[in-house]
């Protein structure tokens, strides 16, 4: 077991979650001291337009913790005990593609999900892997990586292919949220749910929903029946995920169970159960990415310049369940206290009829030698097929990646559910390929050679 105070970097340190984190790790040095904590961004600008904002925090808290801004993976990676990752590989500019292209075909347009994800995948499979080498050759051999960056599902299954015994815990932070958003409309804090849950990342369904050994699931349904995974007036406790757009995502969650009313569903299901309702209400010219980028991504940066200027922090930077979670998983993977979390692990029998090496998200006990998943047993026919389907698509994209095959991306877009039929599959692949050229060489010399046209 590692021994404390911990070394920690955040790699993806110029992302705007990052004071968040750290505001999330400073409320529990108590019991996760920490001797340093350095940030590492291939950005050096954004890193250093965001770092004031973080030592602030740091300092609010402690004047013994160590602080490092570094653009050098051995500065930032030696010694260090834990590995915060938090990528996006191509910034919110290929974001913005990412949604935007799969529109112009009149299918959904989302970070994660469908065409986008795929996209995002190919992406950011060999930087994670390039990322896990760095961590292994200078940090403590026993050193953890827990890693944030989306889509987490084909990471994962990247991860599998490549570096099967390396140290990292895929974990997500969407079922959190949807957890407290159960815990707002139960009543209680989030941390006294104890749920069951079963599914790919950001594709599954919460099967029961326990407070003091009660299911509540009964009453989430009937609750849900009128309002979404919302509490009745749609207050939120966490600002991330209550804009308009995250308000009409958990109010999605309606349609779903008023059709299948068995299972609670992770919300980002709308994308492959309702996709042409979505792709009705999303806006071409002005997507998710856009909302970011004019909202959250400037209202945090002007905040940040704005504290640099006049040393005064504006309340803009806040503790949500984003940074609450991450920290919440060290700790159990620090002290080996088995807490339950659901978090991204090799199937390995967890869900019965579901293959073994599929990466699938389901409660696991965090231990200090990593995550004992909790047996789910056999899913329901209907939702096997669902998840088959979805995960068939996801390991052709990394087989795609790994070969560099055309053939095999333009599989794993057709079996998407989001992509209506093979033709808009390819166009959009197309389209993509194109606008990837700085991220996919591999992939445009086989489209450039022929590959696309036999």
């Amino acid at each position: 077991m590692l021994k404390s105070p911990f070394i920690l970097a955040i790699a993806g340190g110029g992302s705007t979650y990052t004071p968040g984190i750290v505001k999330s790790l400073m409320v529990r040095l108590s019991d996760f001291p920490l001797a340093e904590i350095r940030l590492y961004d291939i950005d050096e600008a954004r890193q250093n337009t965001i770092a004031p904002v973080v030592e602030k925090v740091i300092r609010d808290h402690s004047q013994n913790i160590k602080f490092t801004v570094t653009t050098c993976p051995e500065t930032a990676f030696s010694g260090a005990h834990f590995v915060f990752a938090q990528m996006r590989v191509g910034q919110y500019k290929m974001r913005e593609q990412d949604e935007k292209i799969p529109l112009r075909h009149g299918v959904v347009g989302q970070e994660t999900c469908g065409p986008g994800g795929l996209a995002y995948g190919l992406r950011t499979i060999l930087p994670m892997v390039e990322l896990i080498d760095l961590v292994e050759r200078y940090a403590d051999p026993k050193a953890w990586i827990v890693n944030y960056s989306n889509p987490a599902a084909i990471v994962a299954e990247g991860i599998r292919r490549l570096r099967p015994q390396a140290r990292v815990l895929n974990i997500c932070d969407m079922p959190v949220a949807a957890m407290r958003n159960m815990g707002a409309i139960l009543g209680v804090d989030r941390h006294k749910l104890d749920v069951d849950y079963f599914g790919l990342n950001h594709f599954g369904w919460f099967t029961q929903v326990r407070v003091d050994g009660e299911d509540k699931l009964p009453e989430l349904r009937r609750h849900v029946a009128k309002f979404g995974l919302l509490t009745e007036d749609a207050a939120q406790t966490d600002p991330q995920h209550a804009d308009p757009s995250w308000v009409k995502t958990w109010r999605n969650i309606k349609p779903i169970m008023d059709c299948f009313p068995e299972y609670l569903p992770n919300p980002y299901l709308q994308y492959y159960l309702m996709p042409n309702q979505i792709v009705e209400h999303q806006n071409p010219d002005y997507t998710r990415a856009n909302e970011v980028m004019d909202g959250r991504e400037k209202k945090l940066f002007a905040a940040a310049v704005k504290y640099q200027q006049t040393g005064i922090l504006p309340d803009a930077f806040h503790v949500g369940v984003h940074g609450e979670f991450i920290v919440e998983v060290a700790r159990s993977l620090a002290f080996d206290l088995r807490q339950r979390h659901l978090v991204i692990v090799e199937n390995q029998g967890a869900i019965a009829n579901l293959p073994d090496d599929a990466m699938v998200e389901v409660p696991a006990y965090i231990t200090a030698n990593g995550p004992e998943p909790v047996r789910m047993g056999n899913v329901p026919l209907f939702h096997q097929t669902l998840l088959m389907q979805q995960l068939a698509s996801e390991q052709l994209l990394v087989e795609a990646t790994l070969e560099g095959s055309y053939e095999k991306a333009l599989q794993a877009f057709t079996l998407n559910r989001t992509v209506p039929t093979m033709e808009h599959a390819r166009a959009i692949l197309d389209e993509m390929i194109i606008a990837n050229r700085d991220y996919w060489p591999q992939l445009q010399h086989a489209w450039q050679n022929g590959e696309a046209t036999r």
